[in-house]
Formats: C-alpha cells, structure tokens, sequence
C-alpha cells in the first residue's frame, strides 16, 4: 500500500479510513485533543498511523508521499497562508503519486491559481473536489 499525508485531519476520520485500508499514514492537525483521539484509535487498532500537532500553516513535511489530502482546511486560512500551504504540500507529493483538495470553491480557487503557475494539472474533478497530478 502506499503513504499518506492527511493535512488538517482533526480528529482522524480520514487519516483512520486510509490507514483501516492499509496505507501508512502521517495526520497533521493544531488540535492536540484530535490528534490524541485518533491516536488513540489506531493504537488500538493496530493502525500504521503517525499524528504530529501542528498548525499546516506553517507545517513543514517530512518526506513525500504516494497522495496528500487536504480536506476542507485551505478555505480556513488566509490567502497568503493557503498558497503558502499549498506549495509545501505540493513539495510533498512523491514522484507519480497524487494531491487531492476537497475544499470550498474559495480554496479551491487558489489551488488553481497555484496549479496555473507550476507544472501540475488536474486529472480529476467533482463537486468541491480536484485530484493533482504533477505533469
């Protein structure tokens, strides 16, 4: 299976179904509470999960994965912090592997933006969705 970055995972819930299905994964999220539940959780499941407290503002990843999410957190932050984010969670993506954004059309908006000035395109998109590939 492959790796995960799951930026902005609260309390797990995709960080969780991800790691159920066999992926590694690594949640990011500023609430200490959210990140211990889901801890928690996959302690006892015995879940390949990783959880660090950060704020994806100014999170810096530690590796590169097959997909990173960022699920409903871009719309949450400042332009500037949004690109910001965006940009190092690009750097994050590995080789061939995918980012996917499920944001509102604001966050959504920026990603494009971004998209329109570096070497990804979108090969997927639906309702408040997009799935990046690098090109």
């Amino acid at each position: 299976m492959g790796s995960v970055l799951d930026l902005g995972c609260g309390q797990g819930r995709n960080a969780l179904m991800l790691a159920r299905a066999g992926h590694r994964v690594v949640g990011v999220d500023l609430s200490a509470v959210g990140i211990a539940q889901m801890l928690a959780v996959g302690r006892r499941e015995k879940l390949d999960l990783t959880g660090v407290v950060g704020d994806i503002a100014l999170y810096e990843p530690d590796g590169r994965f097959d997909l990173v999410l960022l699920d409903r957190v871009l719309s949450m932050l400042p332009e500037d912090a949004r690109v910001a984010a965006l940009a190092r969670a690009l750097a994050a993506v590995d080789g061939d592997g995918h980012l996917l954004v499920a944001d509102e059309p604001r966050g959504l908006a920026s990603v494009q933006a971004v998209l329109a000035m570096m070497n990804w395109s979108v090969t997927a998109v639906a309702r408040n969705f997009l799935i990046v590939q690098r090109t």
